[in-house]
C-alpha cells in the first residue's frame, strides 16, 4: 500500500530587513504544510535562489535596495511567473504602490506590523494566503491587462435608477474588477463593490479605477447615493450596506465584527442588497479565497436577483465562486471576459 505524502509549500522570503527575514523564517517553519527554502535581502539575490531553491510562493517587500519590489515583480511575471504575496509596511503613501503591485501580478498583500519584532503576529494570516497562493492560476494574472476590453454600449433610455449591481471579490480581484468595471459604459447602473483589501489600499484602488473607467469610481462614504454611472468601493476595515429611502438607494458604512473572517464582507453587502433591492439587483462573485459572499449571493437569488459566478478557468483563486456554485447561489457561471456582458442585458429587464 502506497501512502501519498502531502508536499509542503516551499516559500522564499525577500526582505531587506535581516530581523524580518529571521523572525518570519522561524515563524513560518512552525506551521504545518509550509517550508521556508531560503531568504534574500534583495531581488538580485532572490533571482538566483529562485533558480536553485525552486520555491512555490514568494513573499516580497516593496521598498528594497538595488531594485524595488515592483520592478522585480514585473520582470518576474514576464520571465518566470509565479505566486507572489506582498508583505510590506502599508501606509496611505504606499497604498498606491501596493495597488501597482497587485495590478502587476501579485496574488495578495498583507500589512507588515510596525516593529520588526512583531512580524510573527501576522504569520497566521500570511500562512493562509501562502497556501491559497500556491494553488493560484498565475498564468492568468496578466490576462485582463493584456486583453483588449470590449466597451459595452450605453444603455438605452430605460429606468436604470432602481437597478443595482453588486460585486464581490478577493484574491485576484484587482485584475478581475479592473476588467469588469472598465467595460461598463458611463450610464451603467449604480454599482457596489467589496474587495478584500486593507484600509490603506481601498482609497488608492478607487482612485486608480476612476482614471481607467468610464464610470465614476470612489471609495464609499456613509450616506453616498447609489446612482447610475457611479461605482462605490467598500472602505477597507468597514462594512458597506445598501439602504433605501423611498425611491432612493444609498449606502451606510460602519464598523462591525468580521464576517467570514473579513471586514468589509461580501456577505454583508449581498444580504443588504437582497433585502432592499431584491429582483432589481444583479450580483456577481469573482475570484477569491474562502467562502465570503456565497451565502449572501444565495440570499440575493432567493429574493429574485440574477446571480453570476466567475468560472474556475478564469479565476486566479476559485474558492469564493466555487462555494457559491456549490450552494446553488449562482444562476449563471461565466468566464471573466463575459461577466460584464452578462450583467448588462439584465439592467434593462
Amino acid at each position: 500500500m502506497v501512502i501519498a505524502v502531502k508536499t509542503k509549500v516551499k516559500v522564499l522570503i525577500i526582505d531587506d530587513s535581516a530581523i524580518v527575514r529571521k523572525i518570519l523564517s522561524r515563524q513560518l517553519d512552525e506551521f504545518l504544510g509550509i517550508e521556508v527554502v531560503g531568504t534574500a535581502p534583495d531581488p538580485y539575490v532572490a533571482r538566483d535562489k529562485i533558480l536553485t531553491r525552486q520555491p512555490d510562493v514568494l513573499t516580497l517587500d516593496v521598498e528594497m535596495p538595488r531594485m524595488d519590489g515592483i520592478t522585480f515583480l514585473r520582470k518576474l511575471m514576464k520571465s518566470n511567473p509565479m505566486p507572489v504575496i506582498i508583505f510590506s509596511s502599508l501606509t496611505p503613501k504606499s497604498g498606491k504602490t501596493a495597488i501597482e503591485a497587485l495590478q502587476a501580478g501579485a496574488i495578495d498583500v498583507i500589512c507588515k506590523p510596525g516593529p520588526a519584532y512583531s512580524v510573527g503576529d501576522a504569520c497566521r494570516e500570511l500562512v493562509e494566503k501562502i497556501k491559497a497562493a500556491s494553488r493560484a492560476r498565475v498564468a492568468k494574472l496578466s490576462t485582463p491587462q493584456k486583453q483588449v476590453i470590449s466597451k459595452l454600449p450605453q444603455l438605452h433610455m430605460v429606468e436604470t435608477t432602481n437597478k443595482i449591481f453588486a460585486i464581490g471579490a478577493s484574491t485576484g480581484g484587482v485584475q478581475a474588477l479592473t476588467h469588469v468595471l472598465s467595460a461598463m459604459p458611463p450610464n451603467a447602473p449604480g454599482t457596489l463593490v467589496v474587495q478584500h483589501m486593507p484600509s490603506n489600499f481601498t482609497t488608492s484602488f478607487a482612485e486608480r479605477l476612476n482614471t481607467e473607467c468610464e464610470v465614476s469610481v470612489k471609495e464609499a462614504e456613509n450616506g453616498d447615493r447609489v446612482i447610475p454611472g457611479r461605482v462605490l468601493i467598500a472602505p477597507g476595515g468597514l462594512h458597506m450596506l445598501l439602504q433605501r429611502s423611498g425611491a432612493n438607494y444609498y449606502v451606510t458604512v460602519k464598523n462591525g465584527a468580521r464576517v467570514c473572517h473579513q471586514i468589509p464582507s461580501v456577505d454583508v453587502l449581498f444580504n443588504s442588497v437582497a433585502k432592499y433591492a431584491g429582483p432589481n439587483a444583479v450580483g456577481a462573485i469573482l475570484t477569491g479565497m474562502g467562502n465570503d459572499g456565497a451565502a449572501g449571493l444565495l440570499n440575493m437569488r432567493k429574493n429574485g436577483a440574477y446571480t453570476i459566478a466567475q468560472d474556475e478557468q478564469s479565476s486566479i483563486v476559485f474558492g469564493m465562486p466555487m462555494e457559491a456554485i456549490r450552494q446553488g447561489a449562482a444562476k449563471k457561471i461565466v468566464p471573466l471576459v463575459d461577466v460584464a456582458r452578462t450583467m448588462f442585458p439584465l439592467a434593462q429587464m
